[in-house]
């Protein structure tokens, strides 16, 4: 197909016709010409240039009159800015699109219809010749018109699209980004609409929107048209996909979650003037993804693809946001826009900014965080835009939805906090850009803070976003991670939450020293293992309308265990790749395991837990072994389906050699045979035993990690939770130090890696010291230690050459 002199087809277009098609026309273009022959689908059409939108008011000789509209305009006064922009937009709207164009626009449809079908349905999308450029790229600046049929309602569209260059968030982004509202035009792409409305639709991104963690492709979905992801009126589904194992074949899909996904747009009925509506979505449908794991590995592959192809024209990284939509009729999955990431991507890489909450309160409200960042002040509800103008600067926004329309006034926002969308909806996207803390997706928010209210709003601890009552103190820390000298002894963490594990990567480190699991359990799956193998022992109702409610849509509710599991060990594992993730199995105590839902059934009395059926006893147990079968299951999925083969497997409270021969035993069992597929298994050394038979110990195991808490009671014989006993807890007392000693050296004569996970080193530099001239191979540490520790053992090792 040939375009004419105002129209140009997809196939015709490249990325470098921005100045004349836009960077949303142009980045389709050089999809549709480049991608397709790799297998990507993106729908075919064409764009109306920018020359259009100028003979437009050049033929209506309007020109002038636009610059006066304009003139002297306050965009801060936002009344004053409604009041042009509707002047400004009545003039392009009576101008009407002349003859000439309107001719080549009818005939360029026409062919649009021979490929697809007589009065083909199309979106009409403006694509301004400023927009989704690097410095330039607010989302929905200019109108979009779904579901177009025949000649009058594409005629009506354009118009609404050349008007809308002067929709006031638009005046005001151009007058804030000191764009000349004159040198800017507007192309408007037409497209074969894809009936997402039968299936569903939503976002990608290349990058991690909260952190920048750039090794994973972030995809949101939800049913139906995707205007109600992007506008942040549903609360999506979220998948996470690491690409290095994706590209390895691997099905690394490390982190899912459901959202409500409570309505979903639609076409509108026959030959109603209403194009598209909203409809409830059923039931039995939100409570099941939207798409299944397969579509979303080939989403993420397609997404990895468009990221190679503009890196490599551009010769830099460059992650990408992608709109994609899957057709309901013939359920392929299509490409409907994509265009470069414009703020983690643009972020200096060699300064690491934390905040950090000095004080907690009552929390309010939470949804899903947006920005890493905390805020305070007081509350401002505002219920529709008609009441934009009674906002005050520094006050927090809390809305149901914010729309580009908001964005006057959301840059005078001290955070936002909304009650729909998910981190890919306008206020997430606007948020981020204006380096603001959002809290999305929080449902309720409207109705539980009233105006006036002091509250602060933190998005800084991990996924969940919170509003507690009043101003509470908080603080920054700022590091420079240039010229940063590396040490000898590698620094690992200790983590336990897989929400702060991205954040957590740009620390510079040597990867995880102990991941617990008991987080993930306690926080995520909320029940008993044995509870889910075995509901029939179950005997309360509500305990089991309980695990109804959380296993939802698993057949087989032990599944929900394993999936749950792997996902927040893959995420960890993932974040720190291909560094080593050291991974305790379960520690609970019979006690904390009782404290799961349904663990009264499975867990008995015991006067010292501590000392009891804990760690390794556990797992050969027949009351525990198919619980610890489903652990090792979530093991194997995450080191063999989704390729992070740097997971290291340990074992706590290891008593005897027998213990160790029957524990590695059971894991073999389940497919876990250590030094197959690399696979290494370490020894939690926390037991007096564990030190003096170190050289028997040797023999099952490939590296020793000290967990330095329960040998100092064990040595001490002191109660580390007893009030009176405290200051006789002290892992720097003589007789620790010397087991610790041991330990490392007995490791050393073995030729294992020895490492130390406990407290100490985070709490006493001088331990740290003490650690390092023992020759210790690892310290992990607490992330906020890791620094400061880092430095210290720095030091040390230069006292040590010299």
């Amino acid at each position: 197909m040939k375009g004419s002199k105002y129209v140009s087809w997809f196939e015709e277009i490249s990325i470098d016709d921005v100045p004349s098609v836009g960077g949303k026309n142009a980045s389709l273009g050089e999809m549709y010409r480049e991608l397709t022959k790799k297998d990507i689908k993106i729908p075919n059409g064409f764009a109306i240039t920018a020359d259009a939108y100028w003979h437009v008011l050049e033929s209506a000789g309007i020109l002038d009159e636009l610059k006066k509209t304009l003139e002297g305009l306050d965009t801060d006064d936002v009344t004053d800015l409604a009041k042009r922009g509707k002047k400004a937009r009545n003039l392009i709207l009576d101008a009407d699109i002349p003859d000439d164009l309107w001719n080549e626009i009818k005939s360029a449809y026409d062919k649009l219809c021979e490929q697809y079908g007589e009065d083909t349905d199309v979106a009409v999308r403006s694509s301004a010749t400023a927009e989704d450029l690097p410095n330039a790229s607010f989302a929905g600046q200019q109108e979009t018109y779904l579901n177009i049929h025949g000649y009058h309602s594409l005629k009506d569209s354009c118009n609404r699209c050349f008007a809308s260059l002067f929709t006031d968030r638009a005046i005001s982004y151009r007058v804030n980004n000191g764009f000349d509202h004159f040198k800017v035009g507007l192309s408007i792409g037409v497209m074969k609409m894809v009936r997402s409305d039968l299936a569903s639709s939503g976002v990608i991104f290349t990058i991690d929107t909260e952190t920048g963690f750039d090794n994973v492709v972030f995809i949101t979905g939800a049913y139906g048209l995707g205007e109600n992801v992007v506008q942040g009126l549903v609360n999506p589904d979220e998948f996470y996909v690491f690409k290095p194992t994706l590209k390895e074949n691997f099905k690394s899909i490390i982190k899912k979650q459901k959202g409500s996904k409570e309505i979903k747009m639609i076409y509108g009925r026959g030959d109603s003037r209403v194009l598209t509506r909203n409809v409830d979505v059923p039931e039995a449908e939100r409570k099941q993804y939207c798409i299944n794991d397969e579509e979303v590995l080939k989403l993420a592959n397609f997404a990895v693809t468009i990221e190679d192809h503009y890196s490599q024209k551009r010769g830099k990284h460059v992650p990408m946001d992608i709109e994609w939509a899957k057709d309901g009729e013939t359920g392929e999955l299509f490409i409907v826009q994509a265009r470069p990431e414009t703020v983690q991507s643009l972020k200096r890489k060699d300064v690491l900014e934390t905040y950090y909450l000095d004080d907690t309160s009552d929390i309010i409200v939470t949804g899903r965080s947006v920005g890493a960042k905390i805020a305070a002040g007081k509350v401002h509800v505002i219920a529709d835009v008609s009441k934009l103008n009674e906002f005050n600067s520094g006050e927090i926004l809390v809305a149901d939805t914010t729309t580009p329309d908001w964005e006057p006034v959301m840059k005078r926002a001290a955070a936002i906090i909304t009650n729909k969308g998910g981190r890919t909806c306008h206020a997430a996207i606007v948020s981020r850009e204006l380096g603001i803390p959002a809290v999305v997706g929080a449902e309720d928010a409207t109705e539980i803070l009233k105006k006036g209210m002091d509250v602060t709003v933190s998005c800084a601890e991990g996924d969940a976003g919170r509003v507690y009552k009043g101003i509470l103190p908080f603080h920054t820390e700022t590091v420079e991670l240039e010229g940063i000298e590396k040490t000898k002894t590698e620094i690992m963490m200790n983590l336990g939450n897989p929400e702060e594990a991205f954040a957590l990567s740009m620390i510079p480190n040597d990867g995880i020293g102990l991941a617990r699991l008991e987080f993930i359990i306690t926080s995520y799956i909320k029940v008993h293992p044995m509870a889910l193998i075995h509901p029939e022992k179950v005997e309360d109702k509500e305990v089991l309308g309980e695990i109804d409610e959380l296993t939802g849509r698993y057949e087989n509710k032990a599944d929900f265990f394993v999936e749950k599991l792997a996902q927040g060990v893959g995420t960890i594992a993932a974040a720190f790749y291909p560094k080593p993730v050291v991974v305790r199995m379960s520690d609970f105590k019979s006690n904390e395991y009782e404290s799961l839902i349904g663990g009264e059934y499975f867990e008995f009395e015991e006067n010292n837990p501590m000392l009891g059926f804990r760690g390794a006893s556990r797992y050969y147990d027949e009351r525990y072994r198919e619980g610890f079968a489903l652990e090792c299951k979530a093991m194997k999925k995450v080191r063999d389906e989704m390729g992070l083969t740097n997971l290291i497997l340990m074992i706590p409270f290891c008593r005897r050699i027998e213990e160790a021969e029957k524990v590695l035993e059971e894991m073999k069992k389940n497919g876990l045979v250590r030094g197959e597929n690399g696979l290494q298994v370490y020894m939690m050394t926390e037991i007096p035993s564990n030190v003096l038979l170190i050289d028997e110990f040797s023999r099952y195991f490939d590296g020793f990690s000290i967990g330095s808490n329960d040998l100092t009671q064990l040595t001490l014989g002191v109660d580390r939770d007893s009030e009176i006993l405290a200051s006789s807890f002290d892992e720097r007392d003589e007789a620790v130090k010397r087991m610790v000693s041991m330990a490392v050296q007995g490791a050393k004569r073995n030729n294992k890696h020895s490492g130390l996970c406990g407290q100490a080193p985070s709490d006493f530099p001088e331990f740290a010291e003490f650690l390092v001239k023992e020759g210790i191979d690892s310290i992990s540490l607490n992330p906020d230690s890791v620094m400061k520790i880092g430095l210290k053992v720095l030091e040390v090792e230069k006292g040590i050459e010299e």
